[in-house]
């Protein structure tokens, strides 16, 4: 796989060997809906930068990862924190051994349980069959809990025995496993303020913040912003087969004045956009999503009608901008959901009837 980099004068990240990345990249095995897997050409360059905030949290996470001390990756849904998590993992001492990925958000307390332990046949639980868990899938290597701010409370003591003690039981059997397992967790939650509520235990955020990453946000990158946007750019017109040679001059200035608040994942997601559709040899404003090239133009209309870039547009139309912006800047259709404040029954409906794809 050829990996398109930026000048290596920008790089700061330390590449691990080849057959390490790409075992971290096939090994990356998720629970519940998630856009956090991708090409492993696409994901290492994101943690490639020319700013210092970035530098800075790259080299304590890098430091760390010889470690087997519990790393807590914070930031905002986008930023990358899954893409360090597997380069964590592939600088490692144990990255010939599988990185599993566990995504907290969308399950009940029992079937997340039942992922992360595994089950016997014959239990409580019905089982017809034994199956063996993510911690045993991780075995040797590295346990990947992503957005773990969402996890159940009730099953959140299991979780502080398994970092206190590397040890638990699969659901409907008493006898206790040992865990030889690192554990990388990430969250965009405030855990202090979870803390405070009641939802999070003490015991469990102690347990997690050995050492903190927190990875900032695109925006506050903005150094990197063009050299990501020509390399996803490269990327994906040599998937697609396109002859496609850069942006239009308004494009990357777009790019730049643009608050991203999907962050890498939202750059991503335009650009492909913006390769699939593009006519020319360069990808222009219309292109990309409506929201990249006018971010403040919206505003009343006349009667029942909202303005979009100064043409005018129905509230459905509206509708429909809104959902897709949303789906672009989270990671399941669940998180989308909430942000929209419906239930994601209503947001398959929706889907169905403004033609959204799952990508937005």
């Amino acid at each position: 796989m050829n990996t398109l980099l930026m000048d290596d004068t920008s790089l700061v990240a330390p590449s691990p060997p080849a057959d390490e990345a790409r075992k971290s990249a096939q090994s990356l095995n998720q629970v519940g809906q998630s856009q956090e897997q991708v090409d492993w050409a696409v994901s290492e360059v994101e943690l490639q930068t020319r700013e210092p905030i970035m530098r800075q949290a790259l080299d304590v996470a890098f430091k760390t990862a010889a470690s087997e001390a519990t790393i807590l990756l914070r930031g905002e849904s986008g930023v990358g924190k899954a893409v360090l998590a597997a380069a964590v993992h592939a600088r490692s001492p144990r990255a010939a051994r599988q990185l599993v990925t566990v995504h907290c958000p969308g399950l009940s307390a029992e079937l997340l349980e039942s992922e992360l332990f595994g089950y016997v046949h014959g239990g409580s639980n019905g089982a017809q069959r034994d199956t063996m868990g993510k911690v045993a899938f991780a075995e040797g290597g590295t346990l990947f809990l992503n957005e773990i701010g969402d996890l159940p409370l009730g099953l959140q003591p299991k979780l502080v025995r398994l970092l206190q003690q590397r040890c638990y039981e699969q659901v409907g059997e008493s006898q206790t496993r040992a865990a030889n397992v690192r554990i990388v967790t990430a969250t965009n939650r405030n855990l202090e303020a979870e803390l405070a509520a009641g939802s999070f235990l003490e015991d469990l955020y102690y347990q997690l913040n050995v050492i903190e990453v927190t990875v900032p946000s695109l925006r506050d990158r903005p150094a990197d912003i063009l050299p990501l946007a020509e390399h996803l750019l490269r990327f994906y017109a040599q998937q697609d087969g396109k002859a496609i040679t850069g942006f239009a001059e308004s494009v990357r200035d777009a790019l730049l004045r643009y608050a991203w608040p999907g962050n890498i994942r939202e750059l991503r997601n335009a650009i492909e956009r913006g390769v699939i559709l593009a006519a020319g040899p360069v990808v222009t404003l219309a292109d990309l999503p409506s929201q990249i090239g006018h971010p403040h133009s919206a505003g009343v209309g006349s009667g029942d009608r909202l303005e979009i870039a100064g043409e005018a547009a129905t509230l459905e139309q509206m509708e429909a901008e809104y959902i897709r912006h949303i789906l672009a800047s989270t990671a399941s259709i669940g998180e989308a959901a909430t942000k929209l404040g419906i239930n994601p029954s209503t947001l398959y409906r929706k889907r169905k009837k403004y033609g959204i794809s799952s990508e937005g």
